[in-house]
């Protein structure tokens, strides 16, 4: 019986899930049949009702089907929700995927601007004083003080919540996720680096209220990251990398 080790303080069910995801993803049930929920919890020592129940989740998630008198199997990669951010993210660490970080890239490209031209109409001192403090961090960052990912995000997703949309404000989550993987492959190309000039001058536009300078900043943002990613594409069009080169 294998032990099931649940990161940080995650309960077990949701343990389990990510466990079951992370391996469904992967394929290692493209040939071999899903297991039954008897067998799942024998594998991983967890209850019935846990394994039920992690069983749920990614049922939701479209990775698995459960049909009357055929038990439960794996779904085809078609029927997995991309806007899931554990799916998401299972997806972008099972095989790192140019293509899919472009298509979330043209996706932040259609949200991320209408996002902050509502932020610049809608602004409160909160919410700048969000939007102002997460600029800091990236700032200080810069200067070898901090995490520049975790500052990169911050900003992001604090504009997201500046937009006084609930859609766009829950779609922080993943946002969150895939630009963790984005800023993480941009940053690695050599000489570049998170540009703090045109968050900067998209912080300068939400600040002045001023819509659509705001769109057209965040738009150069996310164009920037689009030509970095197309840039890196192979020619072969298999969606790996080019070798890794840090600067």
């Amino acid at each position: 019986m294998s032990s099931l080790r649940i990161p940080g303080d995650r309960n077990l069910t949701y343990g389990l899930a990510e466990s079951l995801g992370r391996s469904i993803v992967a394929g290692k049930f493209d040939v071999a049949s899903f297991p039954t929920e008897g067998e799942l919890a024998h594998q991983h020592g967890t209850s019935r009702s846990v394994t039920r129940e992690a069983v749920k989740m990614l049922t939701a998630k479209g990775l698995l089907r459960a049909r009357p008198r055929q038990g439960t199997s794996v779904t085809s990669e078609s029927h997995w929700n991309l806007l899931d951010p554990d799916v998401l993210r299972w997806l972008l660490e099972r095989k790192f995927s140019l293509a899919l970080l472009k298509e979330f890239t043209e996706m932040r490209l259609a949200i991320e601007p209408a996002a902050v031209a509502l932020a610049a109409t809608r602004l409160d001192a909160a919410t700048l004083a969000r939007i102002e403090a997460s600029l800091e961090r990236m700032q200080a960052a810069d200067r070898g003080e901090g995490e520049a990912v975790e500052a990169d995000i911050a900003f992001h997703t604090a504009l997201l919540g500046a937009s006084g949309n609930r859609f766009f404000a829950n779609l922080d989550q993943l946002v969150n996720t895939a630009l963790r993987i984005s800023i993480r492959f941009t940053n690695s190309i050599k000489g570049h680096s998170a540009s703090l000039a045109q968050h900067e001058e998209v912080l300068a536009a939400v600040r002045a209220r001023d819509p659509e300078r705001a769109t057209a900043a965040m738009r150069r943002l996310i164009l920037d990251v689009l030509e970095l990613i197309t840039a890196s594409a192979p020619r072969n069009g298999s969606g790996k990398p080019k070798a890794s080169r840090r600067g």
